[in-house]
């Protein structure tokens, strides 16, 4: 397994493919999550998507992604997926730890689905306010303070 964080710019077509299609393939078809994942965020200069790729070389296929955004005053992780094969594998963390890698100076932040609040809590999040229903999913802010 390979992880790496790339700005938009250094993305390859077969990389952005893929990784779009994994969105779509884990948020659209099987959440049943029907909104504009295409927000205009994934070219921000300073956005880094978070592939995970299968195999030892960086033409593998992506099995993994998460997009990692600057919000200026915080860092926001979203987008986290895995291929359905790939899960169950402890891949997620590998995944976690590079996006956590490329936000060194702020709080991160996310919004968990409720069920997952435990998961990114070993990672050092924790609630930081009200659950919220976001397509029909019950999810949680969840914050890491900068160290």
């Amino acid at each position: 397994m390979i992880a790496t964080a790339l700005p938009f710019a250094l993305l390859d077509a077969r990389q952005a493919y893929e990784l779009w299609r994994l969105r779509q393939q884990v948020f659209v078809v099987e959440q049943e999550c029907v909104y504009p994942d295409l927000d205009g965020r994934d070219l921000d200069e300073d956005t880094r998507h978070v592939l995970l790729i299968d195999g030892d070389q960086d033409n593998g296929p992506v099995i993994g992604c998460a997009r990692v955004v600057d919000d200026r005053s915080e860092w926001r992780i979203g987008r986290v997926a895995l291929a359905r094969h790939a899960r169950g594998r402890g891949l997620c963390e590998v995944l976690m730890q590079t996006a956590l890698d490329v936000t060194p100076d702020r709080d991160v932040v996310l919004d968990a689905q409720a069920p997952l609040a435990d998961y990114y809590a070993g990672f050092g999040f924790v609630v930081d306010g009200a659950e919220f229903v976001e397509d029909g999913i019950a999810h949680v802010p969840m914050r890491r303070a900068h160290a």
